[in-house]
């Protein structure tokens, strides 16, 4: 089924923030969230940790349990923040943790200040990635690690979306095609070296019994993950 309407990313997580959980909360953002977690140091102790695009908060999570020091969540939708908020709110961290509105091609973040940038599922909202990818590197420090993931290009080519419904509507949010070229030539202009790729699939226990799904899912990658290094 087609959806209704497709939002621009502000207005679209603006509906679905209140329904959106601070946890991945679906087959495909269960892949991805494998991928990232794997190639996330195990402790993060004393560590600065920018989550850029942060959404309700997932990732933010994950930082604080491992013993970040630092961590700073930056999300366009301030219905977003709020939902990280009363999510950070719920659990007792040593890591001090702050929120503040920003775009990902404009974060409110000094120049190096990250030893880690993570961006999960969020550069496919923007049509320009190598504006993202240029203020990634801008505000981690050199030798520092970005840890990006995206839908795999291949799902919009089937013609997946990013889809939720809200008010009895059913809505997508805007997705622009990264192929891995785009995301080598960007990377190689930057002085980020793609020090590991993963493609992660759709694991079938991760998927209701009565799920309505495309059956070509469990055969292709659902996600595109990268571990980035910025260049001294």
């Amino acid at each position: 089924m087609r959806c209704a309407a497709t939002l621009e990313p502000a207005e679209g997580y603006a509906l679905w923030a209140q329904h959106y959980p601070a946890h991945a909360h679906n087959p495909v953002m269960q892949a991805e969230q494998r991928a990232m977690l794997a190639l996330l140091p195990p402790s993060l102790h004393g560590c600065n940790v920018l989550d850029a695009g942060c959404g309700s908060g997932r990732y933010m999570l994950h930082a604080a349990q491992r013993e970040a020091a630092r961590v700073i969540g930056i999300d366009l939708a301030p219905a977003m923040l709020r939902r990280a908020e009363a999510e950070l709110a719920a659990h007792r961290f040593d890591t001090a943790i702050a929120l503040a509105q920003g775009s990902v091609t404009a974060l409110p973040v000094a120049d190096a200040w990250a030893d880690i940038t993570l961006c999960g599922l969020v550069l496919g909202h923007l049509e320009q990635l190598h504006e993202a990818l240029r203020e990634l590197h801008r505000v981690t420090r050199p030798g520092g690690r970005v840890l990006c993931s995206d839908v795999h290009p291949i799902g919009p080519a089937l013609g997946w979306q990013r889809d939720f419904k809200a008010g009895g509507q059913h809505y997508a949010v805007r997705h622009t095609q990264h192929l891995y070229s785009h995301w080598h030539a960007a990377c190689a202009s930057l002085g980020l070296a793609i020090e590991h790729v993963a493609e992660p699939m759709l694991d079938p226990a991760d998927i209701p019994a009565d799920a309505h799904f495309d059956r070509i899912a469990l055969q292709v990658p659902v996600a595109l993950v990268f571990q980035l290094r910025r260049l001294p």
